[in-house]
């Protein structure tokens, strides 16, 4: 008999160290809830989103953007115009006009400019510097908000590479900088 009321003794005992059935149920419950939580609930950051309301501004005039730097190189002017109008185009719903647009953009090319960047042991210049800058002027004829604005960006190279062999490759890198920037000052809401 003494046994036997040890053993029972034993189980209960035992059985107060497990966790009732209804916290198991509980630790269930919480653990789907932050699985689906964490599955239903994303962040989204959506960097090429403008501020733009289109019950407002419906059309963008971008006139070609000319090269008047003292040096430059033939294909720039095309390239960055190409870039900036593609970049309107597929970021907004804006329509593209020739004439009276709500949005104006018009500018200039006023800088190509290359320098030395690093000099190696030797005394040489081991890395080279390009520069381009734009002016821009924006008007947003239905707020009257006006504005001029200089944009430059910068990449480099190494000095011993000939420029004509790596100059498109870096023209498009600033171009991609300049445009950006340009899109951001202009209808992003940075």
């Amino acid at each position: 008999m003494a046994s036997t009321n040890t053993t029972t003794a034993q189980q209960r005992t035992s059985r107060r160290h497990l966790p009732p059935r209804r916290l198991y149920i509980y630790i269930g419950m919480l653990a789907a809830i932050v699985c689906l939580s964490l599955t239903a609930c994303t962040i989204s950051y959506k960097f090429t989103g403008t501020s733009i309301n289109y019950d407002l501004i419906k059309t963008i005039q971008i006139d070609k953007i000319a090269n008047r730097a003292p040096y430059g190189w033939a294909p720039m002017e095309a390239i960055f115009n190409n870039k900036l109008q593609d970049l309107y185009a597929n970021q907004t719903r804006l329509k593209m006009v020739k004439r009276g647009g709500d949005l104006h953009i018009a500018g200039e090319i006023t800088g190509y400019d290359q320098f030395n960047k690093a000099v190696s042991a030797d005394g040489f210049s081991s890395q080279v510097q390009l520069r381009m800058t734009v002016n821009i002027r924006f008007r947003n004829a239905k707020t009257g908000e006006t504005w001029e604005k200089q944009f430059s960006a910068t990449t480099q190279y190494d000095a011993s590479q000939q420029l004509a062999a790596v100059q498109e490759t870096l023209v498009n890198e600033m171009v991609k900088d300049l445009t950006d920037q340009i899109f951001n000052a202009t209808v992003a809401d940075w």
